[in-house]
């Protein structure tokens, strides 16, 4: 099993910290705060607090924690900028708070029960529910000191691969269940290293040909995979009681006819009935 690198207490303040800070945005508190006061909150020691102070600093040069986290690769993976960093992109409809929260449950898992596989199933569903781009993102995957040698080199083959074969078809062809099946059938053992387990293999092959989400949800209840958090649905229901919406609705048709009157572009032909048009009784 590879190493997750860090100590198991950074993993937990790193949780602490990613929690923390889409909590406080979902306040309106401003980032530079955020960062200057959970500096605080965090044990000295870690090494989180300076990682903080690193991303302070390039917050203010360049508007973006990513910056930070990109330059700091010995404390933060490549996977954690990346995802940070899509969500701070231009025009980006990655939420950074869903972003955050998407680490946060990452480092957890790293801090209780890590195993590679559950780290790559976990990364490679984020990668897709929130459509984040599978070139860049299966480097940043690969990238990970968590992943040995023969994890990265698989993860940079499937990379070119994804579309044209099934993605549980690439879990189960790498899976001891494979190569127990070849074995039933008295063929030769693989030449490739095997990078996951009998029960992956198993629900590899019973999801051959269905959507990946099958597969992700098959994993977290047999075998307590982490799940991936998602965003929330849109808001269906409307924010004020139907009486005060339908004033407000009308408080804010009235602003309007103001704002046009005060810029001497009102209308008033639109509010005629169209049967004066007919009668001439315009004049």
């Amino acid at each position: 099993m590879p190493d997750p690198i860090l100590d198991r207490e950074e993993y937990i303040e790193q949780a602490y910290f990613f929690r923390v800070y889409r909590d406080r945005l979902l306040e309106n508190v401003p980032a530079q705060e955020i960062l200057s006061h959970i500096r605080e909150e965090i044990l000295a020691t870690t090494k989180l607090p300076m990682a903080i102070d690193f991303l302070g600093g390039e917050l203010q040069m360049h508007g973006k924690v990513s910056a930070g986290m990109s330059r700091l690769p010995h404390y933060f993976t490549p996977f954690q900028a990346f995802v940070v960093g899509r969500a701070e992109a231009d025009e980006s409809k990655f939420d950074l708070r869903l972003a955050l929260q998407i680490l946060e449950r990452e480092a957890e898992f790293r801090a209780e029960k890590f195993h590679a596989q559950g780290l790559f199933m976990f990364q490679f569903e984020c990668l897709a529910r929130n459509r984040l781009g599978y070139d860049a993102g299966m480097q940043a995957v690969a990238g990970d000191p968590a992943f040995d040698a023969n994890w990265k080199e698989w993860i940079l083959k499937i990379r070119i691969q994804l579309g044209d074969v099934d993605f549980a078809d690439l879990i189960y062809t790498r899976s001891q269940q494979k190569v127990e099946d070849d074995r039933r059938q008295r063929k030769s053992p693989p030449a490739y290293p095997v990078l996951f387990g009998v029960p992956e293999g198993r629900i590899a092959k019973a999801n051959l040909g269905k959507d990946p989400v099958y597969m992700f949800a098959a994993l977290q209840r047999q075998l307590g995979y982490p799940a991936v958090p998602r965003p929330k649905p849109p808001r269906s229901a409307p924010v004020f009681d139907p009486p005060v919406d339908s004033r407000f609705q009308r408080l804010e048709a009235r602003v309007a006819l103001l704002e046009q009157e005060g810029h001497g572009n009102l209308d008033l032909t639109k509010f005629y009935k169209p049967e004066e048009f007919d009668r001439g009784e315009l004049n």
